[in-house]
């Protein structure tokens, strides 16, 4: 199966791919290529190493293939295991075979986390295949040799399926027989275990002819479709305490780290005020810097190196600031948890869907994670939300927060000249977790990356122009975000005869944004992410004496369960004023989906977007450019 890129415990991945003979599976050529056969062969020993024998072959079914087989990846950490190529060859259409040479097969590091630096002793052998084109087969055959257990005495292995057509599959794991293997085999097919001389062979298989297209928005496949999850802890409890063991730092209690919280700290009352100050300072003090040495994919580093260093991944962010939290006299502990977008864990415990921890407050009943440098206290980015956690102190499962509400209001004015050229002024409040992302965006942008910004609000509703941007205070670390353009539009509307102006309430974003997110798929058969809004949108167009009304939209109401719209449209014909609003809220349980909620909100999401393309019809007569609007405001 295709390696799986992890956030931030371990880059675990797995080579994709199927092995063995099957030429006589018809391929369905508009699938890139074809998983013929694989058998993997995992022999675990008593202290959690072990070796994996993998032999696979793949078939290229056209162009788009040839680049998706051509290249594959072992992934490997050069100091605890080592891999061996032990057959690797291309078989073209014609029957011809292709060695692949030694100088095909190179180690290369892992690509960087994140666009963060990584210092890691993580590895990927990169097989290259001679004479890949379609109707070629590649076969790989290689041993892993896992000299070092990432948790000693432990064995666990995840496997994705790679979203292509899949034969043949088979994974099998020979373990002593007083290890028992536990599993969570979503449409695998379970064999009967085996034990004979001491070991126990477990066998899974799995064979799937069609996958159906990843839906916009869709949640991992993982979440909801099939896995198999193997593992020898017998439950996250046991899972809890390895990572518990292995995350003791005496020197927790460094004085410098205890200093440095009291000094932080000293004009706080209360036990949030401690933990949000903290977290303010971790989070804007502390880089984001991947470091996968050995065991330190799964075990953080001291403290107080940390607080030397200034950087860490996100197991030292949470260490560093468990113990500010600690020396403070705020109760906290780690929380581990599956990032992105896995939002289900399996059944048995084990790294590869978990792969990053935060940090849990018991007595604020608030989670935080001080690696997302641009969310503000007592919200969660996105990619922790609703997601199973194993708390590690306790042992026992949790979930964080289902959903947090955003909201934005805008005000857009715009005076159109007589020659349809326009002055504008636009102002935007944010609130909720976006506002510090926001803010945290504007702060580090270059004089170049804000005009770029500036345009990209322009074109995201064909509007053409220049303007200047203001803000609130950017160095505040939290609280609502205010944002004003002003600037001038070149041809909002030709003069002359009937043209339409589009009925705006805001620029990027808003409304008209999400609601082309919603409808990005006319049906779904996939759980989706969906976050709860309230928008309050208001435009006013002033136009001049040479243009004429002839049409306005209709207003618009829509509710059901899911959404709440409803749109007002005036004209005052005395001062030749259009007004226009849109009021929005979303009211979902979760920040995911299900098809059915689609369904039933499908309506009203239909209605809002007819309304988000409405237009004000006018009518006008030719004048000399004014020249006004060349001027900003």
């Amino acid at each position: 199966m295709r390696l799986l890129s992890l956030v931030c415990l371990a880059s675990f991945g797995w080579l994709a791919g199927i092995h063995g003979a099957g030429a006589a599976i018809p391929a369905k050529l508009d699938d890139p290529y074809t998983n013929e056969g694989e058998t993997q062969t995992f022999t675990v020993n008593a202290d959690g190493s072990y070796s994996k024998l993998d032999s696979m072959t793949l078939r290229v079914n056209n162009e788009a293939g040839v680049a998706r087989v051509a290249q594959q990846y072992v992934w490997f950490n050069r100091n605890m295991a080592d891999v061996q190529i032990l057959e690797a060859y291309t078989i073209t259409a014609d029957g011809t075979r292709h060695d692949v040479q030694p100088e095909q097969i190179r180690d290369v590091q892992e690509a960087r986390s994140f666009d963060a630096p990584m210092f890691q002793d993580i590895q990927e052998k990169v097989i290259v295949f001679p004479a890949v084109e379609p109707g070629a087969r590649v076969h790989l055959s290689y041993r892993k040799t896992q000299r070092q257990p990432i948790v000693p005495g432990e064995f666990s292995d995840f496997t994705p399926p790679d979203l292509a057509p899949t034969h043949n599959f088979r994974l099998i794991y020979d373990l002593p027989a007083g290890k028992p293997l536990y599993a969570d085999a979503r449409g695998f097919t379970v064999q009967q275990p085996v034990t004979r001389d001491g070991r126990t062979r477990y066998e899974y298989r799995y064979d799937k002819a069609h996958f159906s297209r990843l839906e916009r928005g869709s949640i991992a496949y993982v979440s909801y479709g099939d896995r198999l999850m193997v593992s020898t802890f017998p439950d996250y409890t046991a899972f809890a305490a390895t990572y518990r063991e292995s995350a003791v730092d005496p020197g927790a209690r460094d004085a410098a780290i205890v200093r440095l919280a009291q000094q932080l700290t000293a004009d706080d009352r209360t036990p949030r005020d401690k933990a949000k100050t903290l977290y303010d300072w971790v989070r804007r003090n502390v880089r984001y810097v991947a470091i996968n040495v050995g065991r330190g994919a799964v075990v953080p580093h001291s403290a107080s190196a940390i607080l030397a260093n200034r950087y860490g991944d996100c197991k030292d962010h949470v260490a560093l600031y468990g113990a500010l939290l600690d020396a403070a006299g705020v109760r906290n502990e780690p929380a581990l948890i599956s990032s992105g977008t896995i939002y289900t864990l399996p059944n048995v415990p084990g790294y590869g869907v978990i792969n990053h921890i935060i940090t849990w407050l018991p007595d604020l009943q608030l989670y935080a994670d001080s690696t997302a440098s641009n969310v503000e206290f007592g919200f969660l980015p996105s990619s922790d939300m609703n997601r199973p956690a194993v708390l590690v102190g306790e042992g026992v499962l949790a979930r964080t927060p289902a959903t947090a509400l955003m909201t934005r209001s805008t005000d857009l004015s715009i005076k159109v000249e007589p020659d349809g050229s326009a002055r504008f002024t636009y102002r935007l409040e944010a609130a909720g977790a976006s506002a510090e992302q926001a803010r945290a965006m504007l702060r580090t942008q270059t004089p170049a990356q804000r005009e770029e910004s500036i345009q990209a609000e322009l074109r995201s509703v064909n509007l053409r122009g220049t303007a200047t941007l203001t803000t609130s205070d950017l160095t505040a670390p939290d609280g609502p975000l205010t944002i004003t353009m002003k600037g001038t539009l070149e041809s909002l509307v030709v003069p002359g005869a009937a043209a339409s102006i589009p009925a705006l309430t805001s620029l990027a974003g808003g409304v008209a944004a999400d609601t082309r997110y919603w409808l990005g798929e006319r049906q779904r058969t996939q759980p989706f992410v969906c976050h709860n809004l309230t928008l309050h949108e208001r435009a006013r167009i002033e136009l001049p004496a040479n243009f004429h009304v002839l049409d306005m939209p209709e207003a618009k109401q829509t509710q059901d369960r899911f959404v709440d719209f409803q749109s007002q449209y005036t004209f005052d014909p005395l001062s030749n004023v259009v007004t226009m609003t849109r009021e929005g809220a979303t009211h979902f349980d979760s920040d995911v989906c299900t098809p059915e909620d689609f369904a039933q909100m499908r309506p009203a999401i239909e209605a809002i977007g007819r309304d988000v393309r409405a237009e004000v019809i006018v009518r006008s007569t030719l004048v000399e450019s004014s020249n006004v609007a060349s001027q900003a405001p």
